[in-house]
């Protein structure tokens, strides 16, 4: 049986947000269990790109994939993937995403992203500095790169919708592109370097270095399968696979498996669907970037970590069960061919697959709900390292009841 000993908050979930709230919530001087059904930070961010994405500021898909969708998810290889067994499934989802492309609806997503993005290098300085590891975070800025002068309006158009977002923003020619990164192709053209940006050379022992000062701050840690849950007069009582929690509160972070809970909870199901990400490891390529770099045309980046170089990217919408289709981990080796000088080593290197949460608005949902009893943090796509820090602060806010207007977007009752 999972002790029943005084929690004040329960946090389901242990990846890179729910060990950062577990960590700020102890801080604030409550009693706090962190659950999961795997070790800390061995779902989705275990193994993202480590990118600190601060200029991602824009929703996950925009009015312009519609003419591309058709011709991308006819190719198996591509930077989106449908399971067409998963469609019937996928639609509602999908119906939700179209509509949020809408000029109103779409501008509040971009609103929303920024403002999170906005807070996120400062937090994450915050974090890791309050921990004494700030050299886990790299701010070397990022660099988008594009191979073929046809692309240079697109990214020239990029480059004035990011500024008008106020985004910093830098355009290097080709020459400057050789200088600081003289490894790469000779025959790209230039791109957008990104200098408040960077990168964490080890995701995983970021979420490690946090769970240990989360510990040192008395977070208690279960590993368990929460099945469900009901709210009563004292808090929540959480049901698992190792008996029961009792709490006062319950902050719900386990990615793309919230929904469940969420409407066990609340009675509010959430359409919360997962983007399968995946990434290839190569361990033999510790000095090729001295940032992460990503490809226009190929659609996928590259961030050098403590362990090698992590090549990270595609789409691929298959639900949560489906098994992984690891193929698409070694297609990102072949996408980098023509890329540098001399082609990547693949010795060693081994591929993996994530589920990244994602909500149709490109949103996520950081709310208070069922009078106080009920926390969230969870759905941020791809922006889940790079906002884990900032809504930590948030969540900490949102348990001290002190949450402020710029929280409205990322309601729960927005849906």
């Amino acid at each position: 049986m999972v002790e029943t000993a005084e929690t004040d908050i329960a946090v389901v979930g242990a990846g890179i947000v729910g060990v950062a709230c577990a960590l700020q919530l102890a801080r604030q001087g409550r009693r706090v269990t962190l659950v999961d059904r795997q070790a800390p930070g061995h779902g989705a961010s275990y193994g993202n790109a480590g990118h600190l994405a601060t200029e991602q500021v824009f929703p996950i898909a925009d009015l312009s994939i519609l003419k591309r969708l058709p011709r991308m998810l006819l190719d198996p290889m591509g930077p989106l993937r449908l399971d067409w067994k998963y469609l019937p499934k996928a639609m509602p989802w999908f119906t939700r995403l179209l509509l949020n492309l809408r000029p109103g609806p779409f501008q509040r997503s971009v609103a929303g992203i920024r403002t999170l993005n906005e807070g996120s290098l400062g937090a994450w300085q915050r974090l890791l500095g309050s921990i004494g590891r700030s050299e886990l975070f790299q701010e070397d800025g990022s660099l988008l790169v594009f191979e073929r002068p046809e692309s240079r309006q697109a990214l020239e158009a990029l480059r004035a919708r990011m500024q008008q977002q106020a985004v910093a923003v830098d355009f290097w020619s080709a020459d400057t592109v050789r200088e600081a990164a003289p490894q790469l192709s000779p025959s790209l053209q230039g791109g957008l370097f990104f200098p408040r940006t960077g990168h964490f050379i080890d995701p995983y022992r970021v979420v490690c270095e946090l769970f240990e000062a989360a510990k040192a701050s008395g977070v208690r840690f279960i590993q368990a399968q929460v099945d469900g849950g009901r709210l009563h007069s004292g808090g929540v009582s959480l049901a698992s696979d190792q008996g029961t929690l009792e709490a006062r509160q319950v902050l719900i972070s386990c990615g793309a498996h919230s929904a469940r809970l969420t409407g066990a909870l609340t009675g509010k199901q959430v359409p919360l669907d997962t983007e399968r990400g995946y990434h290839l490891m190569l361990p033999g390529e510790h000095q090729r970037l001295p940032f992460a770099v990503t490809s226009l045309e190929r659609k996928f980046i590259m961030t050098p970590m403590a362990e090698g170089l992590r090549l990270a990217g595609t789409v691929e919408f298959a639900g949560l069960d489906a098994p992984p289709s690891m193929q698409r981990a070694w297609q990102l080796h072949r996408l980098s061919k023509g890329l540098f000088r001399r082609d990547l080593s693949v010795e060693g290197a081994t591929p993996w697959m994530g589920l990244r949460p994602s909500l149709p608005d490109s949103l996520p949902v950081i709310d208070r709900v069922c009078d106080g009893r009920v926390l969230l943090a969870f759905g941020h796509q791809h922006l889940g390292l790079t906002q884990a820090a900032v809504t930590a602060e948030w969540v900490g806010r949102l348990a001290e009841r002190a949450g402020g207007p710029e929280m409205g977007a990322y309601r729960l009752d927005r849906f």
